[in-house]
């Protein structure tokens, strides 16, 4: 499944956000978060979080400095969790600080494998370098096939 669209939604006093109702089929076994490398938390399936992981750590040496990085990265500020019975996920304080969330409105966005959760402004910041970005990225993505 393809983690499509945002969401406004809220963290509440407990560190939890609702997921949105068309994603919780595919986190229905659980899910990953993680400290992504902006300033949000990612959330997979355990199945996606594996196959990310596959994508980048498969190719670097476990016993070289990037790639013994690149596994702590990933391994030391990563948490499991389930939806709870209203579909909700708590997210920990750790990622929480990460991603200059509190209490209150937040925003879940698809990343196609994977959604994120988001701070409203540093979300919209975001969005606006996307903007302005995005043609670049995409011309200079299609030169290297």
């Amino acid at each position: 499944m393809s983690f499509l669209g945002q969401f406004e939604h809220n963290l509440d006093a407990k560190d939890r956000v609702t997921v949105p109702s068309k994603y919780r089929a595919a986190v229905s076994d659980g899910v990953i978060l993680v400290r992504g490398l902006n300033p949000s938390v990612w959330v997979f399936s355990p199945e996606g979080f594996e196959a990310f992981k596959k994508s980048f750590v498969g190719s670097t040496n476990p016993l070289g400095r990037k790639g013994q990085m690149i596994r702590s990265h990933f391994a030391a500020n990563a948490f499991d969790d389930s939806l709870d019975s209203a579909g909700r996920i708590r997210v920990p304080k750790k990622l929480q600080q990460h991603a200059g969330l509190g209490e209150g409105a937040c925003v879940v966005a698809g990343a196609d494998d994977y959604f994120e959760i988001w701070n409203p402004e540093a979300w919209a910041d975001n969005e606006q370098k996307m903007e302005t970005e995005i043609r670049s990225i995409a011309e200079n993505l299609s030169e290297q096939d």
